[in-house]
């Protein structure tokens, strides 16, 4: 981690010096302070990875530092020096959070072997996510079933802007089609891929928290802020920031995003100081965000700021001819889940798949396929397993009456949710999502067919 980010906490001049220059000579970067109260301010207004902090210090001692730097961010690592030879104050700061210590006088060697031994510790964790990852998932491409021209389209624009680190991507399309899963991809086939991935759906805060949430605030900043907290754009820093539902951000604190993605810079809430941050920003929306800018409910500047980079999500009705792709895809994956073997899709089944609308996209064939794998005693999905909207086009609407028999749309619903209920063993969370319902609405069909 040669580009880490050194802060010296030293009130011995000669000493300060030395160690600059030699952690200079490995490549670090290096921030200086004679003080804890100098050292604080300086955390305040830079991203730190590690601090040299000695013990002793005029007015505040580097216990009190040690414990102001935690509280403002507790993944900083700290080394403390001591020239005293009783250890326990040094003890005493690792209970409290340093990583290590160092005995004066020390070895300048030893200073370099403990100070990349921490950093190593670091990026070890980092190294640990980063191979998870590429065990999961060896081409970030490759969650992007199908082979039509449009969704191949979409792969070659991720593999464009992927090369280019620092451009910001708005990815447009109707909900359900994978906007997520071309961020992802965006970002693991990017520099930034060992980088951390931070995603939040701007839908699903309130406004007054949605901007403590991305940019964190400092304590006291407002009566319940207790502590200091990051914002998801610092925890981001040198990663990806994915912006779902877009559009529903506030027009108020639009300026603030145009500002940290134009100047990459920030402001926690009740701060007085910028912080720096290295951050791509991708952006959602299923909404046509062209389109808000014309009714005055999302500002052009940030619009246009946004799309410098644009990707369009087909639906899926437009590539009808990855369906079965990605159904075959989903049965794999709620085989296992369910541990059940419905190996087979009835030429039926592939028929109504490629004649049906689809409002829903992807997710739509995936709770379809997830209902039939639970449904399905057999080994090959047929049509009776399917959601009767399905079938419910044209000249087969008929068959599916004659199949269904003579009863009341009633007691088809109550047979149907008894039927889902024994083959999930009566989990009703389990229930109310095949059926697509809340629960509390299951709840009161239970009830009103006596069933409870």
């Amino acid at each position: 981690m040669k580009n880490a980010k050194i802060l010296i906490v030293e009130d011995n001049d000669d000493l300060l010096f030395t160690l600059n220059q030699v952690l200079k000579k490995e490549g670090y970067k290096l921030y200086s302070a004679a003080s804890g109260e100098e050292a604080v301010k300086l955390i305040n207004n830079e991203l730190i990875d590690l601090v040299l902090l000695d013990l002793r210090l005029p007015k505040m001692n580097g216990i009190e530092v040690l414990q102001k730097i935690k509280e403002r961010d507790p993944d900083i690592l700290v080394l403390m020096m001591t020239a005293s030879t009783d250890p326990k104050p040094a003890i005493e700061a690792m209970k409290k959070g340093a990583y290590d210590y160092l005995m004066k006088p020390f070895e300048l060697d030893e200073v370099k072997f403990v100070v990349a031994k921490a950093l190593e510790t670091f990026e070890l964790k980092r190294e640990v996510a980063r191979l998870k990852r590429k065990r999961d998932k060896s081409d970030p491409c490759d969650a992007m079933f199908g082979n039509s021209t449009k969704i191949k389209e979409v792969k070659h624009l991720v593999s464009v802007v992927a090369a280019t680190p620092k451009t910001s991507v708005l990815i447009q399309g109707d909900s359900g089609t994978g906007k997520e899963l071309v961020a992802n991809a965006i970002h693991y086939s990017s520099q930034r891929a060992e980088q951390p991935f931070i995603k939040l759906n701007c839908s699903a805060l309130p406004d007054n928290l949605l901007e403590s949430e991305l940019f964190g605030f400092e304590k006291g900043a407002f009566t319940d802020a207790k502590t200091m907290k990051k914002g998801l754009f610092e925890l981001a820093n040198s990663g990806t920031i994915f912006l779902d539902e877009i559009s529903s951000m506030k027009l108020s604190l639009q300026p603030k995003l145009l500002r940290v993605i134009e100047s990459q810079t920030f402001r926690r809430i009740g701060g007085v100081s910028d912080i720096k941050i290295d951050v791509r920003v991708i952006a959602a929306t299923n909404e046509d965000l062209a389109a808000c800018v014309k009714r005055g409910e999302f500002r052009d500047d940030l619009y246009y700021r946004l799309k410098v980079m644009e990707i369009t999500i087909p639906p899926l009705v437009e590539r009808i001819e990855d369906t079965m792709i990605l159904a075959k895809v989903f049965l794999q994956e709620y085989n296992k889940e369910f541990n059940r073997n419905v190996t087979n899709i009835d030429p039926e089944v592939e028929e109504l798949f490629q004649g049906y609308g689809w409002p829903g996209n992807i997710r739509e064939l995936k709770n379809v396929i997830e209902r039939g794998v639970i449904l399905c005693q057999g080994d090959t999905l047929l049509p009776e397993h399917l959601p009767i909207e399905l079938h419910d086009k044209g000249d087969t609407k008929e068959a599916v009456r004659s199949s269904l028999g003579r009863v009341s749309l009633q007691e088809m619903e109550k047979e149907h949710i008894l039927e889902v209920l024994n083959t999930v063993d009566g989990n009703k969370s389990k229930a109310a999502r095949i059926l697509n319902i809340s629960r509390s609405t299951l709840r009161e069909k239970l009830k009103a067919y006596g069933m409870m």
